[in-house]
């Protein structure tokens, strides 16, 4: 199983839904890097469940403890060791499921795989894991930081209804002024109104997950096969959920004549510049400098409180009936982890630059 993500600014996680604990190493993280654990919780409690009715109501704390790795209120460049406790399994409310496979989920391919399968919330394949990146990536977010760079994401669609407003319309210091993480008022109060519908309906919905970074500067990436837009759309696949991934024009650029698409430079105080931005920031997998924008798509969340058709272990029909407390729709808790995954993918790419030419 690969549990580990990133050449030099390396981590890896582990641990289960319904274990004792979730974790992260964190390895390659320079000496020196400020150790911020208020800003660490901060982060790990925007993807925390129980946040609202709209979220699972699951009571976790996520309060994370260091291990290793920081001395004095600084990384020293060893590894960082970071463990979350869990604290409110229901292991009994899966009992049901023990010998199902719920229609969706990861417990056919996981059986399949491995002959076996920790059924207690999905186990390994279950969602908590994303906590330990959360607390590895607000690591990262400090360490980019440092080098001007920022990273935010906003709900900008659930279900059909989209947010129509560019990013550079928005005031993205309002993310999380409600619960949907939807930087519009009037739209998220929508968003919000929809998934509560849906929840009561016993069902689920996905959306879309808009990405901006700022402050990258030209020259991070590694053509040709670790290309950024390549690593970032690998991060973003890789949480549970998720279904697809665009940057810069994305699908609809497609309909654009080059004459259209094509980002013309220019020169302003001695610096390249482009007058467009299709490209996302990002041209032959290579940053230049302009803002990165992109988009991530999650698909609905697959545990519904309705009775589906499906097999057990010994292929017999069943009917698989949805208990537990689950999320309606995964979006406003996936907004940190795509800032995380996003934090891990540009902090190795700043290391890996920095060997890139004399």
């Amino acid at each position: 199983m690969s549990s580990t993500y990133g050449k030099i600014f390396k981590i890896s996680t582990f641990g289960e839904s319904h274990g004792k604990a979730i974790g992260v190493v964190i390895d390659g993280c320079p000496a020196g890097v400020d150790f911020d654990e208020e800003e660490i919780q901060h982060e790990l409690d925007r993807r925390k469940p129980g946040q609202s009715r709209i979220t699972t109501q699951r009571k976790e704390s996520d309060s994370f403890q260091v291990l290793s790795g920081v001395f004095e209120g600084k990384t020293t460049g060893t590894p960082v060791a970071l463990v979350i406790y869990n604290e409110d399994q229901r292991s009994k409310d899966y009992g049901h499921i023990a010998d199902k496979f719920r229609p969706s989920h990861a417990d056919y391919t996981y059986t399949e795989k491995y002959g076996i399968r920790d059924y207690r919330g999905g186990g390994r394949s279950s969602a908590r894991e994303t906590a330990a990146r959360v607390a590895a990536g607000a690591l990262a977010k400090r360490m980019l930081q440092g080098a001007g760079v920022e990273i935010c994401s906003y709900v900008s669609q659930v279900g059909r209804l989209k947010l129509d407003k560019n990013y550079t319309e928005l005031d993205l210091a309002r993310i999380d002024d409600n619960a949907v993480r939807c930087p519009d008022e009037a739209t998220a109060q929508k968003m919000f109104d929809y998934i509560d519908e849906v929840r009561k309906a016993g069902d689920s919905v996905g959306g879309v997950i808009t990405g901006v970074i700022r402050g990258v500067p030209a020259g991070w990436g590694e053509p040709v096969f670790d290309k950024l837009h390549a690593e970032l759309g690998k991060a973003m696949l890789s949480i549970n959920a998720v279904k697809g991934f665009e940057y810069g024009s994305g699908f609809e650029g497609t309909a654009l004549l080059g004459s259209q698409h094509n980002d013309e430079f220019y020169t302003e105080a001695g610096k390249v510049l482009t007058r467009t931005n299709h490209s996302g920031g990002i041209q032959g997998g290579i940053s230049n400098g302009q803002d990165i924008y992109f988009k991530v798509a999650f698909k609905p969340t697959a545990t519904i409180m309705r009775d589906q058709e499906s097999v057990n272990e010994a292929g017999e029909p069943v009917i698989v009936s949805g208990k537990g407390r689950h999320d309606p729709c995964v979006l406003p808790r996936a907004v940190p982890i795509v800032d995380a995954m996003a934090a891990l993918v540009l902090a190795d790419f700043m290391l890996r630059a920095r060997s890139g030419r004399l």
